[in-house]
């Protein structure tokens, strides 16, 4: 990447010599004399460094560095002045310099100045890359789509976030619950306060109780130490409790307690503990079934169903399976550090017809597994399950067979439906330019 850097400096002497020395390093200088026509094209084009004189004729220099920094957080300021002093040198660092010299400049010290700014503003990137990755790796995840049923589900994130209420999440398994929660979470008030997930299948009511709500030291045989339960744990923030449909009854009423009295005893404990949390729950199953059957406390669904937010299965939204591909694509691609950055069109409409019941989380699956297959930089049908290979071959057969154009001619107005018309996306499905997707919609009519 090309480093950018400015020089802005009443004197055109000042301006031509630092831009010389500091264009000796490879990067692109650009020189101004004023600091308006400066902050006009810093706000365009953000510079990863500027010199900048404190007398300029339209203003000090030091009051423009809040400007450059709301502009470009990460730019680097070095302020340079004739009128040296300790007082104007505190306020440049107050307002944000990384340094402060004085006129006349040595271009040896500007150049090493200009190294040891540079090489803080790629440390501070790196560490925001680092922060950003970290994120991810802990679920902080986009959700991808543009479906009306998925954007109505992020309609009830934007309303239900900010609000600080329990929210019940209800999908078929695969369908992204966790992400959503995670998503309420970061919009919400909570959002710098922690995260806590778990899962109530599967686990044995000692179990869920020891993670839950924790244990003094010698609660029982084996407690060598006090344990802080997740729900203590998440102080401030939201618990997420997925599959709270196979929690047992016993553990739905010590949870039920803690909801209503806000506040928890850990096991073996005597004195309560304040709760301050959000709960998002989440599951598969119908609750209000679940209760009648006897199955689920109905108090307890009460109080977790404050809002119900109804989670689409893929199958509900199958526009987004290209662009959800795309994402997983380029994901595993980077994963497994292969340059897959394609699917083929014919595997492309078999991932377009499958019914996926295993839903968004089967869809990743695929395509990990095809990324990790496939030869090339384009994943193709021999990339994809068997199943998915034989249920494209017996579709077809079911329709009769075709000639090759008209397979051309059906699968573009497919993908042109999918995509919304859209054609920078439909001919990124289709791997063609767009110049000759414009020539095929013409010679094939689908205007």
């Amino acid at each position: 990447m090309t480093i950018r850097i400015a020089v802005v400096d009443d004197e055109t002497i000042v301006c031509s010599r630092l831009s010389r020395a500091l264009g000796k390093d490879g990067a692109t200088v650009e020189a101004f004399t004023e600091g308006g026509t400066f902050l006009a094209r810093h706000a365009e084009v953000p510079f990863d460094l500027v010199f900048l004189d404190v007398n300029l004729p339209d203003g000090d220099g030091i009051a423009h560095i809040p400007a450059i920094k709301a502009a470009s957080p990460a730019t680097e300021v070095i302020v340079v002045t004739g009128y040296g002093s300790i007082e104007s040198a505190i306020a440049a660092v107050k307002a944000g310099a990384f340094h402060y010299v004085q006129k006349p400049v040595k271009l040896a010290e500007v150049r090493h100045l200009a190294r040891s700014a540079l090489e803080r503003a790629a440390l501070r990137r790196e560490n925001r890359e680092l922060r950003e990755a970290l994120r991810e790796a802990d679920g902080e995840k986009p959700i991808i789509g543009s479906a009306p049923a998925i954007r109505r589900v992020f309609a009830m994130i934007d309303k239900v976030a900010p609000v600080d209420c329990n929210v019940l999440l209800l999908g078929a398994s695969g369908t992204g619950k966790e992400l959503v929660a995670r998503a309420i979470h970061r919009q919400s008030g909570r959002a710098e306060r922690p995260f806590v997930s778990f899962n109530c299948g599967g686990f044995s009511e000692e179990l869920i109780s020891s993670e839950l709500f924790g244990y003094e030291k010698g609660a029982f045989t084996g407690a060598g130490a006090t344990k802080i339960g997740l729900l203590e744990a998440a102080a401030g923030g939201t618990v997420f409790l997925d599959e709270i449909g196979e929690m047992p009854l016993s553990m739905q009423v010590r949870l039920l307690r803690a909801i209503q009295e806000r506040r928890i005893l850990r096991v073996g404990g005597v004195h309560p503990i304040d709760l301050d949390i959000r709960i998002v729950a989440a599951t598969n199953k119908d609750l209000k079934h679940e209760a009648a059957a006897g199955a689920f406390r109905e108090d307890l669904f009460f109080r977790l169903n404050v809002v119900t937010i109804h989670l689409p299965r893929l199958d509900e939204r199958r526009e987004d399976i290209a662009p959800l591909a795309m994402h997983f694509l380029t994901k595993y691609g980077a994963a497994f550090r292969k340059a897959v950055a394609a699917i083929d069109p014919e595997a492309m409409a078999i991932l377009a017809n499958y019914s996926y019941p295993g839903n968004v989380r089967e869809l990743e699956n695929i395509i990990e597994r095809g990324v990790a297959l496939a030869d090339g930089d384009t994943l193709r049908v021999r990339d994809l399950p068997s199943d998915l290979r034989q249920l494209s071959f017996d579709s077809m057969e079911g329709e009769g067979l075709a000639s090759l154009e008209d397979m051309e001619r059906r699968y573009i107005a497919k993908v042109l439906e999918r995509t919304g018309y859209n054609k920078g996306l439909a001919s990124k499905i289709l791997d063609i330019p767009r110049t000759t997707l414009w020539r095929k919609i013409k010679q094939y009519g689908l205007e």
